[in-house]
């Protein structure tokens, strides 16, 4: 039987939620209004900017039109809805079969470029292109002051009574970052050498000792106390793109130099379109990938933009607020240097501050405004992570045509979830900055880099995807570019050249299954681009002391993060029923506030979150006492502003804000208060803090789960609520309360069937009962129409009758083996030595003696794979998550009954037994095997 009319006739795992129809095969035939009626109509065919994307890796530029193309097919034939191009480095133990490696915006690569995009073209597919190749980008041909920057320092300690004589090489030579991508040709430059007293009750600039180098030799000659030398150099192309392709490796460019911007962006579009003709007409998006720039922070001109914008001298200050630095440009945790007292270390944190704000100003206009024009005059948006050292993780993001984040897929992902941190989080710390950001700037796409696998490679299965994918899009995330497919031809040896990524590949097992979770995919996609985030909450991050305690952090990775909890926070305002967005102080200062309200474009909160913050912009606290004076509510989580980042009078600037602060508490008007932090449990936390201030939810749970989340919209004035549980195996059972207009019903936007049905309410229509086994998820959409087709949900709490005994097995393995087992028990196919390395489908097979036919339901109980399940030959349809429960009334009959069940293994058990594939040794050998079969128990119901 075809997939529709399983759907058609049998019981829907609706998007997990298992419900049958009540009125079998009918679709409601009730007129949505206009608006609604045509978001419908989309969902029920999402368009292709709603479906998924890829990132689709050019290993090492090796490529054949024909392969292209090729590809291309199995992309569409997928339900995949467009490509990024991503020429990178071929990846290391692999053979290449003879393919040649071609060089980046060559006249033969470009030949292939121009393939690539007509193909596309012609078959529907959206095409994005990388900026270079590799992140962050640069190339080969890069001069040296268009190469990145970075100033770091080196302290030697010295002692009294010493004379000293130090080669000048050998100096640059000590100054060598432990970094991740180190490129081999490096440009070293001594900028300053100072003196310093190794204890100090005042600040000092130190002694400058750049005279006393003479002939490539550095003197000192130390008559009194211990001191430290200091020395300033200048790294130059000191990083190298990771995994650049031919023709775009080498060092990374100066993202901080405005002309090394433009040279290197328009040298690309002069060589694409002097071969293709106009970007635009091929290319939806130029894509800038992360910024990982491992510790780059200069231009030959920040000295002087410093001044100009901040107001004073930046270089008697340099030393000390420089860092040294590792792997990933972090800042080495270890002590050095002139130890100044705590007012001066509070001075230099302040010119720390001005800064990191200096260099956040130049790499928006020098670089995003300088990337944003360019994509602009070419004719195509911009896509870009914006964030990581040297961005403001949310400004930046409102400057992009379409912002981007990421989402992992980690093994603790669906099987851990503790109070805060971000273990069991697929989605990272900076989905909910992108988002907030893209919210504020009114953009309809979140765009994700969706289930980077470093960690389970070859061992995620469909489940493990949805799970992470769901939460993606509770973090705000609207559309998924996959990451990614591997550009492999079919004679590159199993399992084919593989560069990063999930194995979302047609040698993959359950490639055949691929589409049931695309097109459940598109479908969120195309609600949520079509409709807008509910929040009445604003959280303002305490980034400035963030920074100001332990410094810039690396995005997608920090080491550390203020507070414990930072977040975790979001969260549990989603995980309570509310919505929420981040804000800025510049945000907050360009607000307005009315009735209650803090109003910026489009969006309005009620309530305003400060966890654990210190420091305030003066500017900043004046409209906290505006926000208030309206009317709204201000909680600051345990701790109250008490200072300002301010090196410009810092005394009277500090004064201020504490002034202004016990201003807004002694006021004592009921709607500034200061509240007690989380203790462990947020979610709890923030579920007595919501009753606490009366606000209301825009769904209530009876009760919270750290695995329940939800995400609520509005749509043409209808809500529409996602809700998902993202543990693997956890089975959650609530009420839910909805807040709706009383004439609205509520209706299943089936994810995966695209049909529309009635749900089971309360009297109070906006009351249900949500059953939602492991790794489901449900769309609710609020209507008018109160006639239409019903859903009954599947009683859980029944007993059934258990199917016992032995099942007869054939293994059809990938490698071609077939062989037959008889199983006395069910269990996990790895256990079993003859079985712990298969991978491909496995045939369950049972005949039952009935005496009675009128069971309704099959359950198969714990099954790890993809279940196809045929009673008496008759398809019962496909389970790929969630509870594997099949509708199978009508189908038994007295007397014999044959049980047919087919499953769909993982591929990475098979690789891990392939000891003599270095491909697969290197992605699987530090991988745990990962479990496979049906477990069961089965019961009949």
């Amino acid at each position: 039987m075809k997939r529709r009319e399983f759907v058609k006739n049998g019981l829907l795992a609706t998007s997990g939620v298992v419900m049958v129809h009540s009125v079998s095969g009918c679709v409601n035939t009730e007129k949505l209004p206009s608006g609604l009626e045509e978001i419908y109509s989309k969902f029920q065919n999402p368009p292709v900017d709603s479906h998924v994307y890829v990132r689709w890796w050019w290993n090492g530029n090796r490529l054949a039109k024909e392969e292209i193309l090729r590809e291309l097919d199995v992309m569409k034939t997928a339900g995949i809805g467009g490509v990024e191009i991503n020429p990178i480095a071929f990846p290391g133990d692999t053979d290449p079969v003879g393919y040649k490696a071609l060089t980046i915006f060559e006249d033969d690569w470009l030949e292939m470029l121009k393939t690539a995009l007509n193909g596309a073209r012609s078959r529907g597919l959206v095409c994005d292109l990388i900026v270079g190749s590799g992140w962050p980008f640069g190339g080969e041909f890069l001069k040296k002051e268009e190469q990145s920057q970075m100033v770091t320092i080196e302290t030697i300690d010295l002692q009294k009574g010493k004379k000293y004589r130090f080669k000048i090489n050998e100096l640059l030579n000590r100054v060598d970052p432990d970094l991740h991508s180190k490129h081999k040709n490096v440009y070293k430059d001594l900028l300053m050498v100072r003196l310093l007293p190794k204890n100090t009750n005042e600040f000092t600039e130190g002694k400058d000792l750049m005279d006393n180098i003479n002939d490539g030799l550095l003197t000192v000659d130390v008559s009194e106390d211990d001191v430290v030398l200091y020395y300033v150099v200048k790294l130059s192309g000191y990083m190298a793109v990771i995994n650049g392709a031919p023709g775009a490796a080498g060092p990374v460019l100066n993202h901080y130099s405005k002309p090394a911007t433009e040279a290197y962006l328009n040298r690309i579009s002069g060589l694409i379109t002097s071969k293709i003709g106009n970007m635009g007409d091929h290319i939806r998006a130029m894509f800038c990938d992360s910024m990982e720039l491992e510790g780059a922070n200069w231009n030959d001109d920040l000295p002087d933009e410093f001044e100009k914008r901040r107001g004073y001298a930046l270089l008697p200050y340099l030393p000390f607020v420089l860092k040294k630095v590792g792997h990933m440009g972090n800042p080495l945790d270890e002590v050095y240097g002139t130890v100044f007292p705590d007012h001066v270390v509070d001075l230099l944190k302040r010119v720390e501050i001005d800064f990191y704000l200096t260099r956040i100003e130049l790499f928006k206009e020098r670089f995003i405004d300088t990337f944003n024009h360019w994509c602009h005059q070419n004719g195509v948006k911009s896509r870009m992570q914006a964030y990581g050292r040297g961005m403001h993780p949310l400004e930046a993001s409102m400057e992009i045509d379409i912002p981007e984040c990421e989402t992992w897929l980690f093994k603790d992902v669906g099987r851990e979830y503790p109070d805060t941190g971000l273990k069991g989080r697929a989605p990272r710390m900076c989905n909910k900055y992108v988002s907030s950001g893209a919210v504020l700037a009114g953009k309809q796409i979140v765009s994700c880099e969706e289930i980077t696998n470093t960690e389970m490679a070859f061992m995620a299965t469909l489940e493990n995807i949805k799970v992470a994918g769901d939460q993606s899009n509770i973090s705000g995330v609207n559309h998924s570019i996959l990451h990614g497919f591997n550009y492999s031809p079919l004679d590159a040896k199993f399992p084919g050249w593989i560069r990063y990524g999930a194995y979302f590949n047609e040698r993959n097992t359950w490639w055949p299954h691929f589409r049931k979770w695309a097109d459940y995919k598109a479908r969120i996609s195309c609600l949520l681009q079509n409709a807008t985030p509910q929040a009445n909450v604003a959280i303002l991050q305490p980034l400035t002391d963030l920074w100001l305690k332990m410094g810039p952090q690396r995005d997608p990775f920090p080491e550390k993060w203020y507070p414990d909890y930072q977040n975790n926070l979001w969260e549990a305002i989603h995980q309570n029923g509310g919505g929420c967005d981040y804000v800025s102080e510049n945000i907050i200062k360009k607000s307005t506030f009315e009735a209650g309200k803090m109003n910026f474009g489009e969006r309005s909160y009620s309530t305003l979150l400060l966890p654990e913050i210190e420091t305030l912009d003066v500017e900043t606290t004046k409209a906290l006492v505006a926000f208030s004076d309206a009317g709204g509510k201000i909680v600051f989580m345990g701790k109250v502003p008490f200072k300002s980042a301010s090196y410009d009078n810092a005394k009277s600037t500090d004064e201020k804000v504490d002034q202004l602060i016990k201003q807004l508490l002694d006021s004592r008007k009921g709607n500034v208060l200061q509240y007690p932090v989380p203790n462990g449990n947020v979610i709890g936390w923030f579920g007595k803090l919501q009753d606490d201030l009366g606000l209301k939810p825009y769904v209530r749970f009876n009760k919270t789960h750290k695995y329940l989340n939800q995400a609520s919209y509005l749509v043409q004035g209808n809500p529409v609520f996602f809700i998902a549980n993202s543990s693997l195996s956890e089975h959650i059972s609530v009420e839910a309360e909805f807040e709706a207009e009383a004439d609205l019903y509520p209706w299943v936007w089936d994810l995966e069937s695209g049909k529309r049905m009635r749900y089971p309410h309360s009297k109070n229509k906006r009351s249900i009962r949500l059953e939602l086994p492991g790794a489901t998820s449900i769309m609710i959409v609020f209507e008018k129409d109160a006639k239409g087709n019903m859903f009954r949900t599947f009683d859980f709490s029944k007993n059934g009758k258990a199917i016992t005994g032995q099942w007869e097995l054939q293994l059809f393995h990938m490698n071609g083996d077939e062989r037959r087992l008889k199983l006395g028990t069910l269990t996990d196919l790895i256990e079993m030595d003859e079985t712990k390395n298969f991978a491909g489908e496995v045939i369950y097979e049972k005949t039952i003696i009935l005496d009675e036919d009128n069971y309704q339901h099959l359950d198969l109980g714990d099954v790890q794979g993809i279940s196809t399940l045929f009673v008496n030959g008759k398809s019962m349809g496909t389970r790929w998550y969630g509870a594997h429960i099949y509708d199978i009334g009508g189908s038994l009959k007295k007397g014999d009954n044959k049980l047919t069940i087919t499953l769909t293994t993982v591929v990475g058990n098979y690789l891990k037994g392939l000891k003599d594939n270095q491909v697969a040794q290197n992605w699987t050998r530090h991988q745990d095997y990962y479990p496979m079969g049906i477990l069961g128990p089965v019961r009949l119901v």
